[in-house]
């Protein structure tokens, strides 16, 4: 498995995000809209992961749209939400994780809209926890493209520029109330282990009330900044 993005929920327009991220130094897009959901979002590409800019779109549709992501989005409000790990068979998955105990969801379909009319369409799969302030399991993606079909539509549409693929994700650090307990979860999902095969993952107490992804720290990170309540460790002056 992968980590294929990480989540964020934010107060700001998709535009004003990736006008932030441009000012630190980093190209970055706006996505599209999930309709269905009533949100939307902005993206940071990377070599073989994103970071998204989760926002709501229309609150009304987000309150009855009953999904496991945009109820944690009404939940949290802004910061990190949680992680999604990317999977080449999601049935199989599912399959798995029920028979080691998990509940899940079952495989759902989803999409959504670009800007210049696309419509991209993944399956995704959730482990069934009540949304409270307790750490949210990873959730799971498998895209119905492949990875360098993905890849060659965002160079097309100018959503990741070369320098983009130069970054990528080193670790994830949570912030959690029992560590052991904390990471007892993630190595039942990750089969024994606290990493994919693209980002490690780690754990440490907090005094927070909620348990969350605290920390994203990008490889050569030496460049500490806070956007909308998430820690970000970047490398040097950016990629624009």
């Amino acid at each position: 498995m992968f980590l294929d993005h990480i989540v964020h929920f934010t107060k700001s327009e998709p535009a004003k995000a990736v006008e932030a991220w441009e000012s630190y130094g980093f190209h970055a897009a706006v996505g599209g809209q999930h309709i269905q959901w009533g949100t939307h979002n902005a993206l940071l590409y990377m070599k073989d992961c994103y970071i998204e800019w989760l926002s709501l779109a229309d609150r009304s549709v987000a309150e009855s749209a009953e999904h496991p992501l945009t109820k944690l989005l009404l939940h949290d409000e802004e910061g990190f939400g949680t992680v999604c790990l990317r999977t080449a068979d999601i049935g199989s998955l599912d399959k798995r994780l029920r028979e080691e105990g998990f509940e899940t969801t079952g495989v759902l379909d989803a999409e959504r809209k670009t800007r210049n009319g696309e419509t991209i369409r993944w399956k995704m799969l959730f482990i069934e926890q009540e949304v409270t302030d307790a750490l949210p399991a990873p959730f799971f993606i498998e895209w119905q493209q492949s990875d360098s079909e993905r890849y060659s539509a965002l160079r097309e549409r100018d959503a990741i520029k070369p320098d983009n693929e130069k970054l990528s994700v080193e670790a994830c650090v949570f912030g959690v109330h029992d560590i052991p307990a904390s990471e007892a979860l993630f190595r039942k999902i990750l089969q024994g282990k606290l990493e994919t095969e693209n980002c490690r993952f780690e754990f440490r107490e907090t005094t927070s009330r909620k348990e969350r992804l605290e920390e994203v720290r990008l490889a050569g990170g030496s460049k500490r900044i806070v956007f909308e309540e998430g820690v970000y460790c970047l490398p040097g002056d950016g990629n624009i």
